[in-house]
């Protein structure tokens, strides 16, 4: 019997438009860009320095926490906070399976032991239910994941953490600007964690990361391990990293900044939109859209949806030039680089359904009504013929 076609055996056309449009954003923000750049290349000071401190400033007002501390990237912020809780081989620390390898791979790195929990199948974050049940004398800390732009439900988890004496370390990464009960993603654990990656609602010209928090003594062991151990020139505490943010990411990174929540109106009006054409299609009961939580503002770093014969639907829409991704089509459980965990298949059933069944579909602040319209329409000729 001959296969149903899937993503890999499509025909190749070329996209008719990208499934993010930095070059837009870049074009509308240039002129201000290209100061900001030659502002540092006159003051030859590119590592650390008045630039990056007023952008450690700026992020953490933008993110209600009293202080931020840049580092290289998203993946180190994570890794430098489990540093500076001295995460090590005798300790576990809990997270979801969903998520970029990122998050636990900074668990793995130090070597404690991640532990997976299912998530919650509508919001695509870890479920806090299942704390509970895995928490145990070994657990350290939680790392919960605030996952394609909309915050996890932090309530019960800082709840039951701080009951259990467990750090919360919030991830962040894909969510700056997010809400959760009036509070902004990052303020609401004891620490939280930005990536700058250009494709980011924060993006940088090249990797980059932030830690925020309001405890100062924290605040000042991130400064310290992000610079090889010291505070004085060799002059070493404690072993630490080369983690440094460039002066040149931090000028472009506050120049986007003062655009951020325009951006994020913009992604919101854009699934605003989304959500009619898909209703307007009677597509809303055959796909199921992102679902935000009423106590969560959702910044939409990625428009997620769940669809029906999934692989298919994207050799469909990329015969038709309209780009799509897949995040993740392989919970970290289930990965080779995790397999020394001892998972099976089945162990985590919610997060294995939502790998096979989500698909994103462009979402950026430019995106022009015909690009919408084209995706839309290569959905619903999919599924409506």
């Amino acid at each position: 019997m001959q296969s149903s076609p899937t993503a890999s055996d499509s025909v190749s056309v070329k996209p008719a438009f990208p499934f993010l449009d930095l070059k837009a954003q870049y074009r509308a923000i240039k002129d201000e860009v290209e100061l900001a750049i030659q502002r540092v290349m006159e003051s030859q000071h590119f590592i650390l320095g008045p630039e990056v401190e007023s952008l450690e400033r700026e992020v953490a007002s933008y993110s209600e926490t009293r202080l931020g501390v840049s580092c290289a990237s998203g993946s180190d912020a994570l890794l430098l906070a489990l540093m500076a809780l001295e995460v090590g081989s005798d300790h576990e620390v809990i997270t979801t399976p969903f998520t970029f390898v990122a998050t636990a791979g900074a668990i793995a790195r130090l070597g404690a032991r991640p532990v997976f929990v299912d998530i919650d199948p509508a919001s695509f974050n870890l479920d806090p239910s299942q704390l509970e049940r895995v928490i145990g004398p070994r657990t350290k800390a939680i790392i919960p994941v605030h996952l394609f732009g909309m915050a996890a439900d932090m309530d019960p988890i800082v709840e039951i953490a701080k009951r259990r004496g467990i750090a919360v370390v919030e991830d962040a990464a894909q969510a700056i600007g997010a809400t959760y009960s009036g509070r902004r993603v990052g303020s609401i654990g004891l620490c939280g964690c930005f990536s700058f990656y250009p494709s980011k609602n924060l993006g940088a010209a090249g990797d980059g990361g932030m830690l925020v928090t309001n405890d100062s003594a924290l605040a000042d062991t991130f400064r310290l391990l992000r610079n090889h151990g010291s505070r004085s020139r060799y002059e070493y505490e404690v072993i630490g990293m080369n983690s440094r943010l460039d002066a040149l990411q931090a000028a472009v990174l506050r120049v986007k900044l003062q655009h951020l929540e325009g951006w994020a109106k913009a992604r919101q009006r854009v699934a605003a939109q989304y959500a009619a054409r898909f209703k307007n299609r009677g597509l809303d009961g055959v796909i199921t859209l992102p679902q935000v939580a009423p106590q969560c503002t959702h910044v939409y770093n990625q428009f997620v949806i769940r669809a029906p014969k999934r692989d298919q639907l994207i050799a469909h829409m990329r015969e038709r030039g309209v780009p799509t991704e897949i995040y993740y089509p392989l919970p970290l459980q289930l990965q080779p680089a995790f397999a020394y965990l001892g998972h099976k298949a089945g162990d985590l059933p919610r997060a294995e359904a939502a790998s096979r069944e989500v698909l994103a579909i462009p979402i950026y602040p430019e995106m022009a009504d015909n690009q919408q319209a084209l995706v839309v329409d290569s959905i619903a000729s999919f599924y409506r013929g």
